[in-house]
């Protein structure tokens, strides 16, 4: 099962990337220590996980990354590739299940560099100064970086484990050296596609939805609380770069006796306003796909039916009246 959002979970953890996930392409390329527990495992996507009484030829087995008791001066740290070159907007450290062995403090750096692994020569920039931590707990630290970075570095003060480190981010896509006329996934979340809003989100994140690959499960998706009222269910993307659409994927597999009946996607050029004001103006915002019926634990390809609306830079995507949908993909050409 796919980590599910605390409800207490600040909003950039919804609306950003997850540059240190490795589903994306994100690596725990180096570790001053990892005697108790592989830094690999604190990049797992899925909730960290307690088991009793399991044990490995190092100790008590943990979910996340755990160095030895430190008996020198220094700390313990460890670099990550991200994902994808981007901006960082906010950090999770989270210590679940760490409880008489967690750091007291941790912090955060970044780097960029494009072709190389970082080495004892690079430039470290400070993104999250050094702060407390507590055992089994979330800390959500939120940061804002006008440049992008391409590595960071997790300091832990002085020694201890991590269950997971979450770097979220916007993805800086280079477009300059895209084909002309080739179709690209706008809705890529590798790509800076992101989610604006959803009006709800219960079972999936609608993240979810601009994910790579198929869903590896039901819970791979987003998925909607049973409506029991008048109307349909909703999210909003913003587009990774303006473009026009040609192609349209909307991916059910897994859900099956929960799919939505059907569904439409409008669209718009946006070049003003909130995100917050966006979600009155998308009720109005001319139809793209008009409504289309979808079937259970299948692949829908929308080309024919599309209305041509140009240049656009967001979608509003209305599932009727509500269920659950694992990918959504947008293909399109650039300007």
């Amino acid at each position: 099962m796919i980590s599910s959002l605390p409800p207490d979970a600040p909003d950039f953890t919804r609306r950003y990337t997850n540059l240190a996930d490795p589903r994306l392409g994100a690596i725990a390329l180096l570790a001053s220590d990892e005697f108790f527990a592989p830094k690999e495992r604190m990049l797992s996507p899925e909730a960290p996980i307690f088991i009793p009484g399991k044990y490995d030829t190092h100790g008590k087995w943990m979910d996340g990354w755990e160095t030895r008791r430190k008996r020198t001066t220094g700390h313990d740290w460890c670099i990550i590739k991200l994902a994808r070159p981007g901006t960082i907007e906010g950090v999770d450290f989270d210590t679940s299940h760490f409880t008489g062995n967690f750091p007291p403090a941790a912090s955060l750096e970044a780097c960029y560099q494009a072709d190389t692994d970082p080495d004892d020569t690079t430039e470290w920039i400070e993104i999250i100064p050094s702060t407390t931590l507590a055992g089994n707990s979330h800390h959500y630290l939120s940061a804002s970086s006008i440049r992008a970075f391409t590595h960071v570095r997790v300091n832990l003060y002085p020694d201890g484990g991590l269950a997971r480190l979450r770097v979220y981010g916007q993805p800086r896509a280079d477009w300059h050296d895209a084909p002309k006329g080739t179709l690209v996934n706008l809705s890529a979340i590798e790509n800076g596609a992101y989610i604006v809003a959803a009006n709800n989100q219960h079972f999936g994140l609608a993240s979810t939805l601009l994910m790579p690959g198929r869903g590896q499960n039901m819970g791979d998706g987003w998925e909607t609380r049973r409506r029991r009222e008048p109307g349909h269910d909703w999210c909003i993307i913003s587009l990774a770069t303006p473009g026009t659409i040609h192609k349209i994927e909307v991916d059910t597999i897994h859900f099956k006796g929960n799919y939505p009946d059907r569904c439409t996607l409008q669209g718009a050029h946006v070049t003003a306003g909130t995100d917050t004001s966006l979600i009155t103006q998308s009720m109005f915002w001319p139809t793209l796909l008009p409504k289309s019926k979808l079937q259970m634990d299948h692949l829908h390809t929308f080309e024919e039916t599309l209305i041509d609306l140009g240049k656009i830079t967001h979608v509003r995507f209305n599932i009727i009246p509500d269920g659950g949908v694992s990918r959504l993909r947008l293909w399109g050409t650039l300007d």
